[in-house]
This record gives structure tokens, sequence and C-alpha cells, in this order.
């Protein structure tokens, strides 16, 4: 396969900005910086925890990811979680566990006591919440107060800036000791279970996945406007990498300032 033609720009606090030239090179690059995060975690710990995102986007990755053209991903050692699911039942069309489940898990060696997904055929959201809050604790083996350290988390961008299920002008926002949290989204009228911003900048990794020219608004806002106040501008992993890997398109409206940053 021809290699991506790509570009890395660094710029402080551990940020990376990867502009691709297709959606295909994306793809390709957010696979194998997912299976160099696995094999990494691997070898200094024995296993891979990763907390996984819904959307279009993602779901291309994860078929790539499930087609085995990316070698070497240790799938017995790893765990997969989620950082946002919709309040639906696991086989509803608009759930995030229904789409990896359907695009990678199911076409992968992953055992399944592997997989942990959110509860959501629980009628109230915020008892889903407290429950993976502690299949959380209890996999990570956290003491009270202690946050757990995903190898890796996968996020995408919505058109008003959230990222997980963190919405602009939501409680979830203040939230600063809970892992977990059942999140009212007003415009939406519906609960969303989301981790929250002390488990998301915790992370050794956090990989933002943006294509499409309908994005290249929100993403010059977020990268280039600091006052615009946006739920995704809050991630930053205190002690990890922050990673935005974008096509060209989704890029189009970044500064060369931005572009050419350190």
């Amino acid at each position: 396969m021809p290699k991506a033609n790509r570009s890395w720009h660094h710029i402080p606090m551990l940020r990376q900005i990867c502009v691709f030239d297709t959606p295909s090179d994306l793809f390709r690059a957010a696979a194998e910086e997912f299976a160099r995060c696995a094999v990494d975690a691997t070898k200094s710990s024995g296993q891979f925890t990763v907390a996984l995102s819904g959307g279009s986007t993602p779901r291309s990755l994860y078929a790539l990811l499930a087609s085995g053209i990316i070698p070497g991903i240790p799938w017995p050692k790893s765990y997969f979680f989620w950082g946002d699911e919709r309040h639906v039942p696991p086989d509803h069309l608009e759930s995030n566990y229904h789409m990896v489940q359907e695009a990678m898990l199911a076409k992968v060696p992953v055992p399944r006591p592997n997989v942990f997904r959110i509860h959501c055929e629980e009628s109230n959201a915020s008892v889903a919440a407290r429950a993976y809050e502690r299949d959380l604790t209890e996999f990570f083996h956290l003491a009270p107060g202690a946050f757990p350290r995903f190898d890796l988390v996968l996020l995408g961008l919505g058109p008003d800036g959230h990222a997980a299920s963190l919405f602009p002008g939501t409680a979830a926002l203040n939230e600063t000791t809970h892992l977990v949290v059942a999140n009212w989204v007003e415009e939406l009228h519906t609960f969303r279970i989301t981790l929250t911003y002390p488990v998301l900048n915790h992370a050794a990794n956090v990989m933002f996945l943006v294509s499409g020219k309908d994005k290249a608004a929100i993403v010059r806002r977020v990268l280039e406007d600091p006052a615009a106040n946006l739920p995704s501008q809050k991630i930053a992993p205190a002690d990890g990498r922050l990673l935005w890997l974008l096509d060209r398109e989704a890029s189009s409206a970044l500064s060369p300032d931005t572009l050419s940053a350190g």
C-alpha cells in the first residue's frame, strides 16, 4: 500500500496536528497509531486499554483494524471501553457499542470478558453511569479519588465542538470527581453517558480523528480560538499526548501558522 503523504506538526503541551491528503490516508495512519499504542502498552504492562468513540469517522478506522491489514495488534491482551454512549439498548442502531461490535469486535479475536460496554438498556441513565464507574474502578483497581489511565482514548469532534458526550452548556463540563456521568443534553432531549474530563485528561494518549470539509470551521475554532471555550478545547492530557489526525479537507481552514507551529 502506498505510504501516506503526511505532515507532523509539534506544538507545546505535547499536542500534535497531523494532516493527511485523503480520508484513506487518515484511517491508515490512525490504525497504525492504534497498533503502536497497543504494542507499546502490552510490552510495558501486559495489556492495552482503549476507550472507543462512536460516529461515522471512527467506524472506518474500526473496519480497517478488523481487516487484518495492520499486523501485530495484540487482540487477546486488549481491553475495550467506551468514551460515551447513547441511552439506547445495545442492539439499537444508534448504539456506539452496536456500531463497534458490527464494524470490528465481532471480526477480531477479542475475548468477550475484554469488552466493557455501558449498559444503557438500564432505564435510569444515572444508574447506568454509576455501574460503569464501578466497572472502571474494579478493572483499574482504583483507590478512592483516583482516576484510570487509559493507554488510548479515541475521540471525534462534533459540529458544536463537543467531544465524547461533553456538550456545550451541560452539567458534565463541571464534573471533577466522578469518572462517568449521565449528562442531559437539552438540544437532543436525551441523556448521554460519558467519561468526564478527569478521566480523559489522565490518559496516556488521546487521539482526535476528524474528516471532511464540513468539519473545517469547527476544527479552526478549536485549534485557533482559545476564547471559544469549547468542550473539546479542555481535553489536554496532563501527562500524555494529544494527537489531532485530520484529512486535508478538515484542516483546510487552519492558518499556516497553526500548521507550521513548532
